[in-house]
């Protein structure tokens, strides 16, 4: 039998893509909204890949500023804004919060790390920096 080289390519991949059919399909987010509701939650599930689990930064492919000991921080409003609407290469993952997540993770961040900012960000704070 003589194959001819298109032909080889797909009886190769014929039994890849028979596979494929068992394999299950990727998992999406159902919404454009987190679901966490505390800021803990928040800061593991969506933070926590970029600026590292003990809030300590990276750079590599990106800058990440680290979060821990964070002089920046120490006002509420500036890492509300950052939140709500990105900076530099941050997106602005706060559109797709409530205002309670993102004083919930702003507040977080603030108390952990490092941080002791205790005057707490309210959702007030965040709808008023939405605006």
């Amino acid at each position: 039998m003589i194959v001819r080289p298109a032909a080889a390519i797909l009886f190769a991949l014929l039994p890849a893509a028979a596979g494929a059919q068992d394999a299950p399909s990727p998992m999406l987010s159902p919404a454009s909204a987190f679901a966490e509701a505390d800021g803990a939650a928040l800061f593991a599930n969506v933070c926590q890949a970029c600026h590292m689990p003990a809030g300590q930064g990276a750079a590599g492919a990106g800058h990440y500023p680290a979060l821990a000991k964070n002089a920046n921080l120490e006002t509420g409003a500036y890492p509300v804004y950052v939140v709500v609407h990105g900076l530099k290469g941050m997106p602005p993952v706060g559109k797709m919060m409530t205002d309670d997540q993102v004083a919930a993770v702003v507040n977080y961040l603030r108390t952990h790390f490092g941080n002791a900012y205790a005057d707490p960000v309210t959702a007030k704070d965040v709808a008023d920096a939405r605006n």
